[in-house]
Order: C-alpha cells, then sequence, then structure tokens
C-alpha cells in the first residue's frame, strides 16, 4: 500500500482522537469549574486481599449473571454451564490482557499464536480465525463478519474497570443470535458510580517491556459520575523455534470514558466510548508472479477504530423493564497484504415482564448494519471490495416456574433475516431442578446456527505455496451459496455445595454438527484450486469440571478439568481429505488448572496458577504444563506492590500456529514483570 495512503490514514485517526479528547477534557473543565471534582481520597470498590479471601463460597454462588436469560439471575440458578470471573480474579492472577485472564476459564481454548495473535474458542474448533465464539464488551458485539470471529489484539479495556467477565460454555444462539454456538463471552464493566477518584498503576518486565494505566473518576451531582482512563504497553518480539527473533513486537494506546446518570429510580442511563490505535510488526511469507513465486515481507500492521455506546434502562415494576440500547462502531486495520476499514451501527430494544405469578416473559428486537471498504493484494482479496451487510432479529423467551424455587422450564428462540442465508430459527429449551438448597440439576436442548462470513461468500486467497508454484494452483475460492453452519446440542448440569467450603460445578454435553466447511478442490491432481462448502458433518462430546475450596480463612483452592472428543466426517462427493483432521485436532482432549491463592497476613498475597493443555495433533503442537507465580504487597489500603512470573517451567513453548494467512509459528517465552498499583 502506498506509504501516503498510510499517512492519510494515520492522520485521520489522530484528528479523531484529537476531537474525543478535546470533548472529553471540556467535559472535565466543565466538571470542575462547577466545583464537582471530589477529593483525592475518594477510593474506589477495589477490595485489599485480606477481605477478598472472606468472602465465602456461598457469596460466590450468588453472583448475578446477564449472560444466561438476558436479566440478572444467580449463578448457582442459572440453567447452563457458566464461569464467572470476576474483578477480584482479574486482579489477582496479575495478567495484563483479556485473552490471558480468559486462561482461567474452565473448558475455554485459549492458545497465543504469536506475541498480538490468538487462537480462543469453547468446545473445540479452535483456529486463529475461530468462528464459534460471540464476544461482546457491555453489550456491544465485538466479532467481525469479515470471518466470524475476533480480532483478540484490540479488544481491550482497562482491567482494573472490569467487574465481572461470563462465559458461556455452549449455544446461547436463543437470546444473542448467530454466531453464538459454542458459547458467549461477555465482558460487562463497572459503573462510573463504582470507580470514584483516581488510579494510577504501571509497570515492565522482560515481555511486557512498558504499561501504564491511569484512570479517574468524578461525581457530578448526586446522580451523574464520570469517568475517563488511558492506557499504553508495548510488548517485546517473541522467538521463532530457531532462537531468531519473530519480529512480532506491537504497542497500543487506548482511551476512554463512560457516564451514569440516574435521574429516578425507574430510569437509567449509560454512555460509553472507546478509541485505540497501535502498530503490530509482523512476517508475512506471500505468493509474487516470478519464481520462486513466495517471498517474505517484513511489515509493521495498524490498527485503529473507536465506539460509543448508549443505553437507557426503564423499571416499570421489580418485575418489568424496558432497555434500549445503541451503538457505533469504527475498525480500520492496514497491512501489505489486506486492509479493511468497517463501520457498523447496532440498535436493540428488549422487554421483561411478569405473567400472573409463575411466568416471566422477556422478548426484543434489534437492527445492525455493516459496511466494509476493503484493499485487495494478490495474496488476500474480496470481491467485491466494499459491501454492506443487514441483520434483523426477534427474540422471544418464556421462563415458567412449574414448582415454585424447585422446578423451572425456560423456552424461547431467536428468529433472524441475514443477506448470506436468508431467515434462521434458534429455539431452545432449558429446565432447571433444585431438590434441595445445596444442589441443582439443569438440563438444556439447542439449535444454533452460524452463519457464512465475508470471507467464505466473497474471498479469493492465494496463500504463498510450499514449492515453487503459480499464483492460482492452490487458490481458495468463497462460494456466495454457503449455507449455515448447524449445531443441535444437548446438555446436562449438575451443581452441588457438599459443606459451606465447596461447590462443585460438572457438566456433560453432546453437540451434532452438520453443514460444516470444507475446502472442495475444483479439478482432480494433487493440486488444485478450492472452493469453500458444506460437506462435513460430526459430533463433540465431553465433560467439564471445576471446583472451588475454601481451605481456610486465608487459603483459596480453584480446579477444573476438561474433556473433549471431536469426530468429523465428509459427506459424500467431498473430496476434502484436510480440514477434517485439522479440525479435529485443533483443540485440546484435556486440560486442567489448579490455583492457589494464599493471603499470607501482613497485606502479603501469594497467587500461583498450574496448567495443562495437551497434545493438539492439528496444528502438531506437544503437551505442555505452565506455572504463574503472582507476589503482591500492600503496605497501605491505595497502595500495591506485585511481581508476575509466568511459564517459569520452560524457557518456552509453543502453543498454536498460524492458518490461512502465512505468519509465523512462534513460542510463547518464560516472562517476569512487576508491577504498581496507586489509588487515591
Amino acid at each position: 500500500m502506498p506509504s501516503s495512503r498510510i499517512l492519510l490514514r494515520k492522520h485521520c485517526c489522530n484528528v479523531w482522537a484529537a476531537h474525543i479528547q478535546f470533548a472529553l477534557r471540556s467535559i472535565l473543565l466543565a466538571v470542575s469549574a462547577a466545583g464537582f471534582m471530589p477529593s483525592l481520597a475518594a477510593q474506589d470498590t477495589y477490595h485489599p486481599p485480606s477481605e477478598l479471601k472472606k468472602l465465602s463460597v456461598e457469596e460466590l454462588l450468588d453472583i448475578d449473571v446477564t449472560s444466561v436469560s438476558k436479566y440478572p439471575e444467580k449463578l448457582s440458578a442459572a440453567a447452563a454451564a457458566v464461569a464467572v470471573l470476576t474483578q477480584d480474579d482479574i486482579h489477582s492472577s496479575g495478567f495484563t490482557s483479556i485473552p490471558e485472564a480468559l486462561r482461567l476459564v474452565p473448558g475455554l481454548d485459549v492458545a497465543r499464536v504469536d506475541s498480538h495473535t490468538w487462537a480462543i474458542s469453547s468446545r473445540g474448533f479452535n483456529d486463529v480465525f475461530a468462528n464459534k465464539l460471540l464476544v461482546m464488551i457491555d453489550g456491544r458485539t465485538v466479532y467481525t463478519p469479515l470471518f466470524s470471529g475476533v480480532f483478540w489484539e484490540v479488544q481491550d479495556t482497562l482491567l482494573e474497570d472490569i467487574d465481572r467477565i461470563e462465559v458461556v460454555r455452549g449455544p446461547g444462539a436463543t437470546l444473542w443470535g448467530a454466531n453464538a454456538v459454542n458459547g458467549v463471552i461477555n465482558i460487562i464493566t463497572k459503573s462510573a458510580r463504582d470507580t470514584q477518584g483516581l488510579l494510577v498503576s504501571g509497570g515492565g518486565g522482560t515481555e511486557d517491556r512498558g504499561f501504564a494505566d491511569i484512570r479517574y473518576g468524578v461525581k457530578i451531582d448526586e446522580d451523574t459520575f464520570l469517568r475517563v482512563y488511558a492506557k499504553y504497553f508495548n510488548r517485546d518480539s517473541s522467538l521463532l523455534p530457531d532462537d531468531t527473533t519473530a519480529h512480532d513486537a506491537w504497542d497500543m494506546f487506548r482511551g476512554g470514558f463512560r457516564l451514569d446518570w440516574e435521574p429516578t429510580k425507574e430510569n437509567s442511563f449509560t454512555f460509553q466510548g472507546d478509541i485505540y490505535t497501535g502498530n503490530q510488526d509482523e512476517n508475512y511469507l506471500v505468493p509474487t508472479t516470478t519464481f520462486p513465486f513466495a517471498g517474505k515481507i517484513q511489515a509493521t500492521d495498524t490498527v485503529s477504530g473507536g465506539n460509543l455506546l448508549g443505553r437507557w434502562s426503564h423499571s416499570f415494576s421489580a418485575d418489568s423493564q424496558l432497555t434500549v440500547q445503541a451503538y457505533y462502531d469504527r475498525t480500520e486495520r492496514q497491512s501489505p497484504i489486506f486492509a479493511e476499514d468497517r463501520d457498523t451501527g447496532d440498535i436493540d430494544l428488549q422487554h421483561r415482564f411478569a405473567l400472573g405469578e409463575r411466568q416471566e416473559v422477556i422478548w426484543g428486537l434489534g437492527f445492525r448494519s455493516t459496511h466494509d471498504d476493503v484493499t485487495n493484494s494478490l495474496n488476500v482479496s474480496l470481491l467485491p471490495n466494499h459491501r454492506t451487510l443487514n441483520l434483523y432479529s426477534a427474540f422471544l423467551q418464556d421462563e415458567v416456574s412449574i414448582v415454585p424455587e424447585r422446578l423451572r422450564l425456560t423456552v424461547g428462540s431467536k428468529f433472524e433475516h441475514n443477506d448470506f442465508t436468508g431467515f434462521e430459527i434458534q429455539p431452545s429449551a432449558r429446565a432447571l431442578w433444585t431438590p434441595g438448597y445445596s444442589q441443582t440439576f439443569w438440563a438444556s436442548v439447542s439449535r444454533a446456527v452460524r452463519t457464512p462470513s465475508r470471507a467464505e461468500s466473497d474471498i479469493r486467497l492465494n496463500p504463498a505455496p510450499p514449492v515453487p508454484l503459480p499464483p492460482g494452483s492452490i487458490t481458495i475460492l468463497g462460494n456466495p451459496d454457503m449455507e449455515s453452519e448447524v449445531l443441535l446440542a444437548y446438555e446436562l448440569g449438575y451443581r452441588i455445595q457438599p459443606i459451606d467450603q465447596l461447590k462443585v460445578d460438572l457438566t456433560a454435553f453432546y453437540n451434532d454438527y452438520d453443514d460444516l466447511r470444507t475446502l472442495e478442490p475444483t479439478m482432480p491432481g494433487p493440486i488444485s484450486p478450492s472452493k469453500v462448502a458444506n460437506n462435513l458433518f460430526g459430533e463433540s462430546y465431553g465433560t467439564e469440571i471445576s471446583a472451588t475450596a475454601q481451605v481456610t480463612n486465608r487459603w483459596r483452592l480453584q480446579g477444573s478439568y476438561s474433556y473433549l472428543e471431536v469426530q468429523l466426517h465428509r459427506k459424500a462427493g467431498s473430496h476434502d481429505n484436510s480440514t477434517e483432521k485439522a479440525t479435529e485436532g485443533s483443540s485440546p482432549r484435556n486440560q486442567f488448572f489448579i490455583r492457589s491463592l494464599f493471603d499470607l497476613g501482613w497485606n502479603i498475597q501469594f497467587d500461583s496458577t498450574l496448567r495443562y493443555v495437551d497434545t493438539l495433533p492439528g496444528p502438531k503442537i506437544p503437551s505442555y504444563l505452565t506455572l504463574d507465580l503472582r507476589l503482591a504487597w500492600s503496605p497501605r489500603k491505595d497502595l500495591e506492590f506485585a511481581i508476575v512470573g509466568q511459564n517459569l517451567l520452560d524457557d518456552r513453548h509453543l502453543e498454536f500456529a498460524p492458518t490461512f494467512v502465512g505468519t509465523q509459528q512462534t513460542e510463547v517465552e518464560r516472562s517476569v514483570y512487576g508491577t504498581v498499583v496507586w489509588r487515591f
């Protein structure tokens, strides 16, 4: 891409950032002039370690979750395989990014490909371009219609402002729609009311070379609260298996704000936004038109974007609430092999009300429009190079209490119309039985679909050939007639708290897939262009077990084990001899972690996580065992020092491999870094 165009895009992003920064500065100056600035003694809702371990296991089960039913319910009463990472979990882990924090979720596949690229999925089918997991941040969907997946390196916020991360393993399509096939990740940040005062944190080390966060929360009046934040980090390059640098260092700047206003008990308003820009070094292996028809490019990709979201909630009564939400999202990505500008607008309405004494009904309507403008290359091209996609949706769910506080049945369906496959229906039925206070059984059957992406419909991909072959010999062509991938899922779950200090959660599932994606050769022979098709079917099954034990008032243990089996089969007439085995072996059959959170006294906290991931036959990754340690000291309530060591059992290891795009397979290195957090 011409350098002038890159400079123009950087200039546009800088202008946009300047406008938002000016607006936020004006707000703060106005607030300051009005005399609303709080004193430096204002504190946010952070709890020191000595307070965290006093939370009982029963209180952890009483955490509210919204991702299963779209309204708050107790974790212990959710009829789904749901896990919650609280702010305390994230903080005590010492992790510096959202993908790293997701390693603590039972049954989730999380692998680092290089310094800035991740492969994350639920219940199999993991890939850099994994496409069966719906991800949201404060109700804003962040998966891209480009490939029905997530660019994880740009999904970020101030980690201290995250209230919780809710992860539903299994289908969530009845409420959340297409692409919520194998799971839903819902990242929920704190209200501005709960983040008052000034927070400054920073640190650095061997891999995370430097990072700094600043957040300021202000009380405008009795009903209105505002916070603004900014953060920056710089991460070092990883290593290649031959001990040379991978040239994949990256840095990112991000800033944002959130305003919460509750003028009455019945009404609440939220207005928030973020902006980011960053640079990612990368090495590409790309096709060329001259012998040997392949070459290497060392480049620095640029990524930038921003979003604005508004939400209004009105409570008619304790059992009736109306919520209207709208957001705008802009993303830009520039690289030598592909460039994309994407604008997305979304509006959503939902209403919950009681129908009699034993029924709760929730229904909603939604519309989303997304427009892309891409710049093609010999390596990756989309035709047409710009397209607008519209999605219309509605859902209805009825929860019936058959035996009050004992037996509950929930049925519902999502109805959607998309521009690829037209009309889709995604129903589900869930039952929850509570025979006693300390145990719960639940079961569900669900249908979910994964709609085709822009890439599958319109792509022309020319991978760099492994041997000298002219471009086009191994081309992958999109298929405008692709059908949706279909899942019929069956789940059983059991939760028990046999004693006050212990809770155990067990889940078993069986997934029946049809019309999965294949790459069908268009002509006979070992070397042939391929076309995307729907000629794969199969099943997956497994179990997930997690437990939390409060050993003493100062010592808590958490553990999880998951088993997964994926078996895929080609339909009659399919000639794709690679996708089946590669997909079956892309996620670990066995994985577990054991986590210890221990207060040593004297305001010292020692946390450790031992994690095992089984062999990945697909990308040919050997099994590995990692150990992370964190030692933190709080000499006073508003100040904390910590040192974190990651991957301490070996100097480096492989976790995943690139797919489709010719980047490098790098190794995750041992790292050590220190952090300081100051609240005042």
